[in-house]
């Protein structure tokens, strides 16, 4: 509480950041920050690949290789 109102935020993302803190110190069972943040870049990069295999799947029937 004291913490909160001296960072001017809420009580509950303090104890998100406290959570994730002790998850990335391996006191506490989860995915690490790290972790999560591959997973963003990962799921990012699957997107733009499925995107990107549409386009092409367009392109052969377009040009008649399918």
């Amino acid at each position: 509480t004291t913490v909160a109102r001296q960072l001017g935020v809420g009580e509950e993302p303090v104890r998100t950041w406290v959570r994730q803190a002790e998850i990335d110190q391996g006191v506490r069972a989860g995915l690490t920050s790290e972790e999560r943040e591959r997973i963003k870049i990962l799921e990012r990069e699957n997107r733009e690949l499925r995107r990107a295999n549409e386009i092409l799947k367009s392109a052969a029937v377009f040009f008649g290789f399918m």
